[in-house]
């Protein structure tokens, strides 16, 4: 831990560009996996991917996209309906009550357009800090912070960018640290580099661009080490 906080407290505006640097050369392509056509549909598919890959969600959305059109289409929508349509996603009781409950308040207080800002986005239902920055970069060109997925929230820890579990003192840190031009592909930078190289449970040490920079790098053990095939 006081490896890690030294490492921390040495972070330079400098060392974090470098480590953007590396990313961006690393996945010069880096964007958005959810496919969406509007601001509405970017939400919902970003309510959807909570606990859920973006592979999935695009497939389930492929059809809920035909059949709900509207923020009233939603709102109007029957749950047991919806709920089917967005079964495989996960948790779909809850996403489906939060999407009509959403959708609702789009329709009564916002004239059924998807805010632009982030207090008003964070006033729905099922929606924090991370599904509004998804939308507000993606859909308006917005950029009022970083949104932290799972894999932003690991790498952020690894990298000793943040000691934080929670993603909004995480969120706070890295806005610090990065510059605010770079935010919005920020949070996609890490989601390549965390789906391609430092997944979760088998980090790819060797191969990582950034491991002369990570206090974390070569501290995990690989299944080859644990002996297992």
């Amino acid at each position: 831990m006081l490896r890690r906080w030294a490492i921390i407290n040495k972070h330079t505006e400098d060392q974090v560009q470098e480590i953007i640097r590396r990313l961006q050369k690393e996945y010069p392509g880096a964007k958005i996996a959810l496919k969406f056509s509007n601001p509405l549909e970017l939400l919902v598919a970003t309510m959807l991917s909570a606990q859920c890959t973006d592979e999935m969600v695009n497939k389930v959305t492929e059809k809920l996209f035909q059949k709900y059109r509207t923020a009233a289409d939603y709102a109007n929508a029957n749950p047991k309906e919806l709920e089917e349509y967005i079964k495989p996603t996960g948790f779909y009781h809850n996403k489906a009550k939060n999407i009509i409950l959403a959708t609702r308040m789009i329709n009564e207080k916002f004239n059924g357009e998807v805010p632009k800002t982030m207090e008003e986005l964070t006033e729905l239902p099922g929606v924090a800090r991370k599904t509004a920055n998804v939308v507000l970069y993606n859909a308006y060109g917005i950029t009022e912070g970083i949104a932290v997925d799972t894999h932003v929230r690991r790498l952020s820890q690894r990298l000793g960018l943040s000691l934080s579990d929670d993603p909004e003192k995480i969120e706070k840190d890295l806005m610090r640290l990065v510059p605010r031009s770079e935010w919005g592909p920020f949070t996609y930078l890490l989601i390549e580099h965390g789906r391609k190289v430092c997944q979760a449970k088998n980090p790819h040490c060797q191969g990582c661009v950034l491991n002369d920079l990570c206090p974390s790098a070569f501290t995990f053990k690989t299944k080859d080490q644990r002996g297992i095939s």
